[in-house]
């Protein structure tokens, strides 16, 4: 029986012979030559449709199996981690670089998140977000870890997630520096892996205690 191919980034579709793939497009920012390439390979194989994800790609769907490695090599990609347990696409914002509204750098530090963490292993899926004002475009409150900006700095949330039992994120600190955030996510990715246990973030957060879990994280606090 076909299932999904975490290595080749292939998700099975409901008709149990195709698949789907997610070419990664770092922040939902491409070009036109990138679009163009996608929409090249999608007709040479018949796909049956291109489709936005809420991760911020375009999905190839309804593809043969027999080509995907060829597929991928056709987009000049590595197979996109949309499946698996890892660190998935980072959604952000576009923050203060285009929008009106956005307070801090949310692209920059996005990308950055992305270039470090996209398709990093963990023991469990593991989803970031990234957002440059209080709006929150880039989703951060269902997110298991990401940064919301605000006039005076960053802060940083944890332990959100969607899904069936879904849960909010909680602030674990206020107005810190870009500086700061980021050294802020490292450890709590450290942490997180090296629970080594099943489950999301916001699950393991409330087995050890939300002080405890600060207390690891920011033991300067």
């Amino acid at each position: 029986m076909k299932k999904d191919m975490p290595e080749k980034g292939a998700i099975l579709q409901r008709d149990k012979e195709t698949y789907a793939i997610a070419p990664h497009m770092p922040g939902g920012v491409t070009t036109p030559a990138y679009l163009r390439k996608i929409a090249d390979v999608a007709e040479k194989y018949n796909a049956q449709a291109l489709k936005l994800t809420s991760s911020q790609r375009i999905a190839i769907v309804g593809l043969p199996e027999d080509k995907l490695d060829q597929i991928w090599a056709e987009l000049g990609e590595k197979p996109g981690a949309a499946i698996g347990l890892c660190v998935r696409s980072i959604k952000m914002c576009p923050g203060n670089t285009f929008c009106k509204r956005g307070q801090q750098d949310s692209l920059k530090v996005g990308l950055h998140l992305d270039e470090k963490y996209h398709a990093y292993e963990l023991p469990w899926k593991f989803k970031m977000g990234v957002s440059g004002c209080i709006i929150d475009c880039g989703e951060v409150c269902i997110k298991d870890v990401g940064l919301v900006g605000g006039p005076k700095g960053w802060n940083v949330m944890v332990g959100g997630h969607g899904g069936p039992q879904s849960r909010l994120s909680q602030k674990l600190v206020e107005n810190v520096t870009e500086e700061q955030a980021l050294q802020i996510i490292d450890r709590i990715v450290e942490w997180f892996k090296a629970q080594d246990k099943k489950g999301r973030l916001g699950k393991l957060i409330e087995d050890v205690g939300f002080d405890n879990f600060k207390a690891a994280i920011l033991p300067e606090a």
